[in-house]
């Protein structure tokens, strides 16, 4: 640009020379304007493109890292951070007849062949559904074979769909990704990994930092269903700008991009199908699992599928928290049950909503919004918070109760087998509630413990004068625990326990005697 310049200065000059006087001058001086004018344009558009340079590399930075952390080499790619393998896992142990592997299974239907392509046909989705031996096998596992699991997740999805499809259309998504939560977590918003993937959406530490999902003492937002459903919205609009194709993408989210990449490198080709045999065993389930889910969630009423009730208010309201406030203050003063209020608010880990930092947004049931802000500012935040929201809680310096557990800060020569020893639970329980990679800790770190049972390992049917405790297996509900109990059922163990319908393997559930 700038021999540009004295080129076209130079030109000028000669044409003062040869013209001269002050018509000369003064057309110079134009021109001068000009260029300079010109010339400030020109820089602002150099900055422009500096800038978006800038931002591609800081892009292609995040997204390297987002597709080191989800795909993990220095570990197994068994121990994907999604749950679909466990919960696949959970299926097939629930019911003999289903074989682990479901690409060379042969499931037969009372619907034929024709009508569940037609079926899948007729769903008209935003990218191409084929139909094939593993997808129709997905298919009939989630419309015929799981008629419990699918009614507690249709339950639940007339409760996190709309927050999902709202996000997603945002975004400009299709849609039909909202099933994705389906093979993810079952939709439960507390799920937890053996990995430690945690939320709806299963995000690891790492790529939850990337998409500023916050995490601290007291939040959790991988936790919160409507910051997670944002954060998996951006990441699958990342994932697709990189394979230009939703089955990629999708497949993306389960075993990580770089994976991904290297199966379409092996394969010579970017149709999902021909990569197909080339991803990881489990990552392999993942789209047919996603359109079984798909086909099951439109064509339930077929299968006289009915979703269950969740117990679960059918309108919310929400408040911003600008001061420290503790759920039991919540409920205490203004009448909202406890498990209320930890099934719609499941980011703050300790029940304490630390609003001093910065607003925080409490969700509650909307027929409690008139004696919420009646009980603001005053008798609300006073009550209990002495006790409840000492210094040393909120400095995270003492044990926080939180469901039940207490947090333990590591000291100088302490192991994962002498914790456990002191608090009556398993080495595993530990490692699976703070997601725990190895046995190696630190002095000063935190572990959250929790069912604190000092003194005691409980196990299944070790008991009080009036309750038993109960341990949850795999594929447990509070509905099939009530059902082991004469005269129990699920709402009692909920009140009973203090706790939501949302249960964890390894959790202890007190039954009740009387």
């Amino acid at each position: 640009m700038n021999i540009r310049y004295y080129i076209l200065s130079a030109a000028v000059f000669a044409l003062m020379l040869l013209s001269g006087g002050a018509s000369a001058q003064k057309a110079v001086k134009d021109n001068n304007d000009q260029l300079k004018a010109l010339q400030a344009r020109v820089d602002s558009l150099q900055a422009l493109v500096d800038s978006l340079r800038r931002f591609r590399t800081e892009e292609s930075e995040a997204i390297s890292v987002i597709m080191e952390d989800r795909s993990r080499p220095d570990m197994p790619l068994e121990d994907s951070d999604s749950l679909y393998a466990q919960w696949c896992r959970n299926l097939m142990t629930a019911d003999a007849e289903v074989p682990e592997n479901l690409d060379s299974a042969r499931f037969t239907s009372r619907v034929s062949d024709e009508v569940l392509m037609e079926r899948l046909k007729a769903m008209n989705p935003f990218f191409t559904l084929p139909f094939n031996n593993t997808v129709k096998n997905y298919m009939i596992l989630y419309s015929e074979k799981r008629s419990k699991s699918m009614a507690r997740m249709l339950g639940l999805s007339s409760y996190i769909m709309p927050t999902i499809e709202e996000t997603f259309n945002r975004y400009g998504l299709p849609l039909e990704l909202k099933y994705m939560a389906v093979i993810e977590s079952q939709l439960n918003p507390l799920a937890v990994s053996r990995v430690g993937a945690k939320g709806m959406w299963q995000f690891m530490y790492k790529t939850a930092r990337i998409y500023n999902l916050e995490i601290t003492s007291f939040v959790d937002e991988r936790l919160d269903v409507v910051k997670s459903c944002d954060a998996a919205a951006r990441y699958l609009r990342d994932a697709y700008r990189v394979f230009g194709d939703w089955s990629l993408a999708i497949s993306s989210y389960n075993c990580g991009m770089g994976n991904v990449q290297k199966a379409i490198r092996r394969a010579g080709s970017r149709n999902f199908w021909d990569i197909y045999p080339y991803l990881p065993s489990e990552t392999r389930g993942y789209m047919p699992a996603f359109v079984g889910a798909y086909y099951a969630f439109t064509y339930y009423k077929d299968y006289g599928l009915v979703p269950a009730d969740m117990g679960m208010p059918p309108q919310t309201d929400t408040f911003h928290i600008n001061r420290n406030l503790h759920f039991k203050q919540i409920s205490e003063v203004v009448g909202v049950p406890e498990t209320d209020i930890r099934a719609l608010n499941p980011q703050y880990v300790h029940e304490i909503i630390p609003g001093s930092q910065h607003p925080y947004v409490l969700t509650l049931p909307y027929n409690w919004s008139s004696a919420f802000i009646d009980a603001i500012p005053d008798s609300l935040y006073s009550h209990r918070a002495s006790e409840l929201l000492s210094d040393k809680i909120m400095k995270g310096e003492d044990n926080i109760s939180p469901k039940g557990g207490v947090n333990h800060k590591v000291k100088s020569g302490e192991t994962l087998s002498k914790i456990a020893s002191r608090y009556g639970v398993k080495v595993d329980q530990i490692r699976k509630w703070n997601g725990l990679k190895s046995d190696v800790l630190r002095v000063g770190q935190v572990l959250y413990i929790g069912s604190y049972a000092p003194g005691k390992t409980p196990v299944k049917g070790s008991s009080t004068d009036s309750y038993s405790v109960y341990i949850v297996k795999k594929g447990d509900t509070l509905s099939s625990i009530a059902s082991k109990y004469p005269r129990m059922t699920a709402k009692r163990l909920m009140e009973y326990n203090k706790i939501s319908s949302n249960i964890v393997v390894g959790q202890k559930i007190k039954i009740p005697k009387n």
